[in-house]
């Protein structure tokens, strides 16, 4: 009985189907953490961006 129950629970422990599926979750997740924490500083640095595309497609068509 003891034998079973420890089979079960080292194939249920090496059973590695469900993993990808998971570490997409925690990936998911984290990235969105990052951008909740660090929001603010992300759209400074996008409007800084596309202020220096403006400009420098400005340049271009001088």
């Amino acid at each position: 009985m003891m034998t079973e129950n420890t089979q079960g629970a080292t194939r249920f422990w090496s059973d590695e189907d469900g993993l990808g599926t998971l570490e997409m979750i925690l990936i998911i997740a984290v990235l969105i953490a990052v951008v909740l924490v660090f929001r603010e500083e992300i759209v400074k640095v996008v409007e800084k961006l596309i202020a220096t595309a403006g400009d420098k497609s400005q340049e271009v068509f001088e």
